[in-house]
């Protein structure tokens, strides 16, 4: 079992950065492969990047190029680091840890989730 809180979310004015932050309990995150989901009022929980337990990343198309996923394994926590913000980023972004190796996209694939933090970016 491993429990995952996020930190980092706010208001942003659009084009700023938000460095988001998902730390873990339980059991070492070198465990797991993780992913960070965003869900917008209204809408359904979408993928927006992974990391494998190796390292390798997987980005959306929406966020390629902004957005950027790390993991300190010494630190037992996952970043997303956020630039070029834009107001359809708005959302609450969830991290979320897979027992598996390799990156997935689907959220139904992940079995550990943080409660989420709140992201706004205002135009």
């Amino acid at each position: 079992q491993v429990q995952l809180v996020e930190s980092g979310g706010g208001l942003v004015q659009a084009g700023g950065s938000l460095r988001l932050s998902c730390a873990a309990s339980g059991r070492t995150l070198s465990s797991y492969a993780m992913g960070w989901f965003r869900q917008a009022p209204g809408k359904e929980r979408e993928f927006v990047a992974a990391i494998s337990k190796s390292g390798g990343t997987y980005y959306a198309d929406s966020v390629k190029g902004r957005f950027t996923i790390s993991r300190d394994n010494a630190k037992n926590t996952v970043y997303l680091q956020m630039n070029s913000l834009k107001p359809e980023d708005t959302a609450v972004y969830y991290c979320a840890a897979d027992p598996v190796p390799y990156i997935q996209t689907s959220r139904y694939e992940y079995d550990y989730w943080g409660q989420g933090t709140q992201v706004t970016v205002s135009s």
